[in-house]
């Protein structure tokens, strides 16, 4: 899982980015030990069907969609015809759609469609990048469907995979997701994909500024990945608590007026 692709990104986005010369020298290594790269659609697809994986799959996905995956990221994944998947909050981007707030630059639309064009899936990240377990069913469904309906709009096919702002998701916002009609969906967890997760919860790992070569090594190989995230998890944990406690302080608070209120 990468955010930001550039040499200089601001404060809100440095820790989520890595350089354009570390993302090419990650590429590189992919090449060189045999993975193959296969988009979040291929990957559920060859399970749905029973299809066999090919050697060494792996998924190279990007979240938020930032100018840099344009500039730098694709650049770097043209010599290897490297497929990707790009999850973009549809509010964020430049163009007719831009509800502001975006922490960096973002992608126009016209650069999606050529990421697009390149062999890059286009995704859905909602359309401000919310909490989405934080919100009342109007304001999840809306931030879920305007999503899609704005890619289908612009590329004219709407599209399958969805990526959880955050990693957040719950049972209700799971099931808000594959009824507004994505087939699939990815959360962070740091930690390796597996078909026993289902097709609404596949689990990422995430590379940041900090991830050398070494480190991403690893992570590839599937080696030491719960130790490379222990402190990761414990704060995911704690958090995990606050914002249940958070989505029930508003649903105790409705239930309590509607008990006073009475029948009807």
């Amino acid at each position: 899982m990468y955010h930001a692709v550039g040499p200089r990104p601001p404060a809100a986005t440095y820790a989520l980015s890595v350089s354009p010369e570390a993302f090419g020298e990650q590429m590189e290594l992919l090449h060189t030990r045999g993975f193959t790269p296969m988009t979040a659609a291929g990957l559920a697809d060859a399970w749905r069907t029973g299809t066999p994986l090919p050697r060494r799959p792996v998924l190279i996905t990007f979240d938020d969609g930032y100018e840099g995956v344009h500039r730098h990221a694709l650049p770097a994944l043209a010599p290897y015809a490297f497929p990707a998947t790009l999850f973009v909050t549809t509010g964020w981007l430049r163009g007719p759609y831009d509800e502001g707030g975006a922490p960096d630059t973002m992608l126009d639309w016209d650069q999606v469609r050529e990421l697009a064009a390149a062999g890059t899936e286009i995704g859905g990240h909602s359309h401000t990048h919310p909490q989405l377990d934080q919100l009342d069913d109007r304001r999840l469904g809306f931030e879920i469907r305007r999503c899609r309906e704005i890619i289908a709009t612009e590329l004219g096919t709407p599209p399958v995979s969805f990526a959880y702002p955050y990693g957040y998701s719950s049972r209700r916002v799971r099931r808000t997701v594959r009824a507004a009609g994505f087939a699939q969906s990815l959360a962070v967890r740091n930690a390796l994909a597996r078909r026993s997760q289902g097709p609404y919860a596949l689990a990422r790992v995430t590379v940041r500024r900090t991830t050398g070569i070494e480190d991403f090594s690893r992570l590839v190989e599937g080696r030491s990945v719960g130790r490379a995230f222990a402190g990761d998890r414990v704060l995911t944990k704690g958090y995990a608590m606050v914002r249940r406690a958070r989505r029930a302080g508003p649903i105790a608070r409705e239930l309590s007026r509607r008990i006073a209120a009475g029948p009807g």
